[in-house]
């Protein structure tokens, strides 16, 4: 199973704009999960329509990753 704890570590409390290694990484992992959304099936467009209708950004992840391990 894929580590979690990262999501889990993650905190968006600062008011203060992300440093470019921050955006940097957040870009990354936001390329990640949409790869592997397309490798479950899930575009873009229905990740965002999830995120919209109250879906946590730790939920959709874990949706998406369960979605791509029963692809593979």
């Amino acid at each position: 199973m894929t580590d979690m704890r990262f999501v889990s570590n993650a905190s968006c409390d600062s008011s203060d704009p992300p440093t470019i290694a921050q955006r940097e990484v957040l870009e990354r992992a936001l390329a990640k999960l949409v790869l592997a959304g397309a490798r479950a099936g899930v575009s873009t467009d229905d990740m965002i329509g999830l995120l919209e209708s109250g879906m946590s950004v730790k939920e959709l992840l874990e949706y998406v990753l369960t979605l791509a391990a029963d692809v593979q």
